[in-house]
C-alpha cells in the first residue's frame, strides 16, 4: 500500500527535476539542403482523381474493368484508382506505362512503336522493371511542359488503354497548371 504513494513522490520529484534544467532555445526550420529537389510539379490532387475516374468510366462502358494512375513530373503516385473486379496486372501496368511517359516525355504508344522497331531500345527500357512499353499512358501537358502522365490498364488491346487515357487527359487538360 505504500508503494503507490511513494512512486507518485518519486514521478513528481522527476517532473520537478526535468522542468528545473536548462532547456534549449528553440531553433527555427533548417532550411531545405542544397541539392535537395523542390516538390515535383503536377496535377493536383482534386484533378487527377477526376481524370483516372473519367478514364475508368470509359473503358467501363467500352466493358474493361482496368486501373488509372495519375503521376507528377517526378513520377510520385498522385492516385491509382482500380476498376471493381479489376486484377493486379492492370494496377502495376498502369503504373508502368505511366512511368514510361515520364522518363520518355511522349505518350507509351510511341516508345511500344520504337520498341518494335528498335531490339537496342526494346532491350534498354526492358531493363527498367519500372516502367512499360506499351500503349496506354499519355502525359499531361502544360504550355509544352510535363507536368504528369496518366496511364490506364487492363484493356485488350492496349490501344483501348491509352484511348481511356487519353479521356481522363481530355477532361482535365484545360484546368491544369
Amino acid at each position: 500500500m505504500k508503494l503507490i504513494p511513494t512512486l507518485a513522490c518519486l514521478s513528481g520529484a522527476v517532473m520537478l527535476a526535468g522542468a528545473a534544467m536548462p532547456q534549449a532555445p528553440a531553433t527555427p526550420a533548417a532550411p531545405r539542403p542544397a541539392g535537395l529537389a523542390p516538390p515535383a510539379r503536377g496535377p493536383s490532387l482534386a484533378l487527377s482523381v477526376e481524370a483516372a475516374q473519367e478514364a475508368l468510366a470509359v473503358c467501363d462502358k467500352a466493358g474493361f474493368k482496368v486501373s488509372a494512375t495519375v503521376l507528377d513530373s517526378a513520377g510520385i503516385q498522385k492516385v491509382l484508382l482500380a476498376a471493381d473486379g479489376a486484377g493486379m496486372r492492370p494496377v502495376t501496368s498502369s503504373t508502368a506505362k505511366a512511368l514510361n511517359v515520364i522518363k520518355t516525355g511522349h505518350a507509351s504508344s510511341v516508345s511500344q512503336a520504337q520498341a518494335e522497331k528498335d531490339p537496342a531500345y526494346a532491350a534498354e527500357v526492358a531493363k527498367d522493371a519500372t516502367q512499360m512499353a506499351r500503349a496506354g499512358a499519355v502525359p499531361l501537358m502544360v504550355g509544352g511542359t510535363l507536368i504528369g502522365a496518366i496511364g490506364v490498364g487492363g484493356a485488350n488491346p492496349s490501344t483501348q488503354d491509352e484511348t481511356c487515357a487519353k479521356a481522363g487527359s481530355d477532361k482535365i487538360a484545360a484546368r491544369l497548371n
